[in-house]
């Protein structure tokens, strides 16, 4: 049996492997604390580890720190991957079955508006890829309930949006 530590570190890994987005910090605690493997300290350290040994990455975007899984993270994975039992497998598709949809929209979308001096309302929209804005726009209307309409449809249509965008200005 593998050492506890080693069992937490891939399995930090493996979260990082099983989704095409990185995870904040909180999002891998919460997974640790949801099944009550260790505790948040515990956790802490783990990430801190593994970032030190090039095994994930982290990246800032929003005044959040993102982790990505690297090459190297990913290819320890593979060699050590049959010291996860089956359970934290198992336990690790359900929280991302559970989870991962909004994990997803909380670390790549951002809607949010102000008023503006001239009291017009500011909208910021942003989408990011792998930590990264794709796109980051920011509209003024004259009405709140306009803004707050366009930062609900956001969520929505925010890859529709992108899409249209891109296509026009690449013409």
């Amino acid at each position: 049996m593998a050492k506890p530590v080693t069992i937490y570190k891939l399995t930090i890994l493996n979260l990082l492997d099983k989704v095409d987005f990185p995870l904040t910090n909180t999002q891998i605690s919460d997974f640790f604390l949801e099944y009550g493997y260790t505790d948040y300290f515990h956790v802490q350290q783990t990430i801190h580890d593994l970032a030190e040994a090039n095994l994930l990455n982290a990246g800032a975007f929003r005044n959040r720190t993102l982790y990505h899984l690297t090459d190297s993270g990913k290819e320890t994975l593979n060699m050590l991957s049959e010291k996860l039992t089956d359970s934290i497998r198992s336990d690790t598709a359900a929280y991302l079955a559970k989870n991962s949809t909004s994990m997803r929209l909380a670390n790549t979308l951002f809607s949010d508006y102000a008023k503006t001096p001239e009291n017009d309302y500011a909208v910021h929209l942003e989408l990011a890829e792998h930590g990264k804005s794709k796109i980051d726009l920011t509209i003024t209307v004259a009405k709140q309930r306009q803004a707050k309409a366009i930062c609900e449809n956001w969520e929505k249509q925010n890859e529709a949006v992108y899409t249209y965008l891109m296509d026009l200005l690449m013409k």
